[in-house]
């Protein structure tokens, strides 16, 4: 029997859906409603442990549990753009039935997050308190939040091996197991959020030290249960016998996933980093302001939660679809993405435009000086998520294809000439409404940017091709170059070779032909 019978019959068992085949629409759906539903989890528990901090520990607790977050979304990112290259990696295997290049790309993958995780741990629990200073942190919060960041960052080598088993497995098509430990590390966190700050029963009282130790919690026991069920399932990303080898990074797998992972992971770190120029400047329009920001952050969390998990669909039906070859379903893809996004979000921006005194006052109460701060807040620039959503799901395809320069010149444009240069620009006519609307100006200048590189089409012909389970082992090249047989490696680094059969060949060569590659 072929390893890829062996991964139809597998996949077919473990609940993975096969993102080449059938109406688009509902395969769609089915895939991303898991994602969804993790997406809405992980933000509910996020959510709840804000609600304990703001109303038992106060709002100088809850502002420095978002200085704290922003600093570690800053320093992941890198990590978050190496995981999703492996992503697609893992999805153009799984796309040409390829589960050994699979295996390869998260083993090269987890060989190299780990240790780098580790490292980020050491010098950010050392650094942490420079980097809260840096953000211009309040003084009334900087020692909660020094406290915060330090255990979240002991147990960044745990979270981010978590996350990068749920993407890993979103691109082999299976987005429910995740959603499955997803559910055990939110519920321990939930549960204990409020037993280890306030010190419920035989739990020592450790304020907000135990809301950061209840996500280290969480984070361990779903880890420990998700590689159980990786390897008791028999997924094809299982590393067994001669396979614990690839453990060690592939180099020439390595380079390719740097080359494609780090302008991801720059995406993010200019998003994080423009969102730390903001909140310096949010955060000397004094306390309530900030915990008004904070909250204002819990709700946007949720309204851009659909466009997320719409993108990370079309990313993995589109990365399994340029593996087969079938280029013809790619844009049918990224249309359906489309239509989803704008019903979903501008569903969810119109109900909490609606019930925003509601939902902002779960964080704090009625009485706040931080309530119509955030409603005001929320009115001026939560409705510039619709055209987020469309730059997310943009971004989405053409980063299945290994397009991502590109994108991260657009983000560098959107977030400092238009975001920045709103907020600073009009600050001195608008003052604190400069700082909200410049959030809608960066969004909708990334949507028409995104537009005009989807249409343009220079995404289509530069991609992250394998070159296959050839005699060097599996190793992938960028493709897109000419072909020249014969030449050497070297030489050959634009060919589309087959792996292990030939109808790998020519489903590649193909693939190649519809987007009009030499």
């Amino acid at each position: 029997m072929s390893d890829s019978t062996n991964v139809a019959r597998v996949g077919a068992k473990a609940g993975r859906l096969d993102l080449t085949g059938g109406a688009i629409a509902p395969t769609m759906i089915l895939f991303a409603l898991p994602t969804l539903a993790s997406s809405v989890l992980q933000s509910l528990n996020g959510s709840i442990n804000a609600v304990w901090v703001g109303r038992f520990l106060g709002e100088e607790a809850l502002a420095a549990t978002t200085n704290g977050n922003l600093v570690m979304f800053l320093l992941v990112s890198f990590v978050f753009g190496f995981g999703m290259a492996a992503t697609i990696l893992i999805g153009q295997a799984m796309g040409r039935r390829a589960p050994q290049d699979a295996r390869r790309a998260v083993g090269t993958a987890l060989g190299a997050i780990i240790p780098l995780s580790a490292a980020i741990a050491v010098l950010g629990y050392v650094y942490a308190p420079p980097l809260l200073d840096l953000l211009g942190t309040p003084g009334d919060a900087a020692p909660l939040a020094l406290t915060y960041l330090r255990i979240i960052f002991v147990a960044m080598p745990t979270g981010l091996t978590f996350t990068l088993l749920m993407m890993a497995l979103r691109g082999t098509g299976d987005s429910m197991t995740p959603l499955y430990f997803m559910c055990v590390s939110v519920g321990l966190d939930i549960v204990m959020n409020p037993l280890l700050i306030l010190g419920l029963g035989p739990f020592p009282e450790l304020g907000i030290a135990g809301s950061a130790l209840s996500t280290v919690i969480g984070n361990t026991a779903a880890l420990i249960g998700l590689v159980a069920t990786i390897y008791l399932r028999g997924s094809p990303l299982a590393l067994r016998g001669p396979d614990l080898r690839l453990i060690l990074p592939d180099p020439a797998v390595l380079r390719l996933m740097l080359a494609k992972g780090l302008p991801i992971g720059l995406q993010m770190i200019v998003i994080s980093s423009a969102a730390i120029t903001m909140l310096s400047l949010i955060n000397r329009e004094g306390v309530a302001t900030a915990a008004a920001y904070g909250v204002t952050q819990q709700l946007w969390t949720y309204v851009q939660m659909p466009a997320m998990a719409l993108s990370a669909a079309v990313s993995a039906m589109a990365a399994q679809n340029i593996g087969a070859g079938q280029w013809n379903r790619v844009s049918a893809v990224t249309k359906w993405g489309l239509i989803f996004n704008l019903g979903l979000t501008g569903t969810l921006i119109a109900v909490l435009t609606i019930f925003d005194r509601a939902a902002l006052s779960l964080f704090v109460g009625r009485d706040s000086e931080a309530l119509p701060i955030g409603r005001h807040i929320q009115l001026m620039a939560t409705w510039g998520y619709l055209f987020f959503g469309v730059a997310q799901v943009l971004f989405g395809t053409m980063r299945a294809n290994g397009y991502v320069i590109a994108p991260l010149l657009v983000m560098v444009v959107a977030m400092y000439p238009v975001r920045l240069g709103f907020a600073f620009g009009f600050y001195p006519v608008l003052e604190a409404d400069a700082l909200w609307l410049s959030f809608p100006a960066g969004m909708v200048a990334t949507a028409l940017m995104a537009g005009a590189l989807y249409l343009r089409g220079g995404w289509r012909k530069v991609a992250m091709t394998p070159v296959g389970e050839a005699a060097q082992g599996g190793v992938y090249r960028e493709a897109t170059g000419s072909c020249t047989p014969g030449a050497g490696v070297e030489a050959e680094a634009g060919c589309y070779r087959a792996a292990a059969e030939p109808g790998e060949m020519r489903r590649a060569a193909s693939g190649a032909a519809a987007a009009g590659q030499p």
